[in-house]
């Protein structure tokens, strides 16, 4: 992977971090977009003593909470990297326990998960075009398991609010909104290939910020039975940004135990992240939202 360069939202920790220790492993370039400097430092720090000080790798502050952060460090990336291999929709949260907001007026996981990568995939897409590179998001089985659609007259669950239905409500808009992207990618014919993957049941730190009490003790003793390590967990996303046989309308990551351990494959996608109406009012609510108006 020498002369190749990813870029990783969300990398100084968890699946992300893995898959920066992969990259790097084989000599590719890895920028870091995290909210977190003192945490980007150290990670940073953890790699270059693994494997030397010549390690390529560097970070851009990026919160996907505040659309001002995200335009800056989309400026930052256009002026200091000039060919972008694949950008790794890596970053969340997770079954925040009570409703939040975002500043420019999101539930939080909707802002963070959704929100902030749409304006972050628009912001960098002729850069991405330009090396005819990549774009894979990291989505998440939930996006099957809540109410199984957007629901665009409360989309913040300003009725109802529960942490499970909006982590779910997200990772669906985070899904159809690349779905749609690839749709219009291949109908205007541009080189960049869009991916998307899950990471199965994986031991990151995903809840440990949001997550109620009840949820994070839960967690933390059923995933040492069921869940795998996080370096597996990075591979699904370092397969779709460097697996030459890749298709579209596809959904890879774990294929055992009810597509939450093992080998890394196809995996069946519901029919209601292929909604193509919902995804097409999805996509110009997004542009509002966002400020940003863009097409491949």
């Amino acid at each position: 992977m020498e002369g190749k360069t990813y870029l990783i939202t969300g990398a100084n920790a968890g699946a992300g971090f893995e898959a920066t220790r992969v990259f790097l492993s084989k000599g590719a370039k890895v920028v870091m977009m995290n909210r977190s400097v003192d945490k980007s430092v150290a990670a940073i720090a953890t790699l270059k003593q693994e494997f030397g000080n010549d390690a390529d790798v560097s970070f851009i502050r990026m919160d996907l909470a505040v659309l001002d952060s995200v335009r800056k460090a989309a400026e930052e990336a256009l002026k200091t990297v000039p060919h972008i291999d694949a950008l790794i929709c890596n970053a969340a949260i997770a079954q925040v326990a009570r409703q939040e907001m975002t500043v420019d007026g999101f539930e939080s996981q909707l802002g963070v998960n959704h929100f902030g990568h749409f304006l972050l995939c628009g912001l960098l897409f002729d850069r991405i075009e330009e090396s005819a590179g990549r774009m894979v998001v990291v989505g998440s089985n939930a996006y099957k398991m809540g109410l199984k659609r957007i629901q665009f007259d409360d989309l913040n669950f300003d009725t109802n609010y529960t942490a499970w239905n909006a982590y779910a409500q997200s990772k669906l808009a985070q899904m159809m909104f690349v779905y749609e992207l690839q749709r219009r990618v291949e109908a205007a014919g541009k080189r960049v290939q869009i991916q998307v993957c899950h990471p199965g049941a994986s031991r990151t730190n995903l809840l440990k910020d949001t997550a109620s009490p009840f949820n994070k003790v839960l967690w933390s003793v059923i995933s040492r039975f069921i869940a795998q390590s996080a370096e597996k967990g990075s591979w699904p996303e370092v397969m779709c940004a460097t697996e030459p046989k890749v298709e579209s309308e596809k959904l890879y990551g774990p294929t055992s135990r009810a597509e939450m351990v093992g080998p890394i494959g196809e995996c069946p996608l519901d029919e209601c992240v292929l909604d193509r109406e919902a995804a097409t009012k999805l996509w110009t609510l997004s542009e509002q939202k966002t400020s940003r108006r863009w097409s491949p």
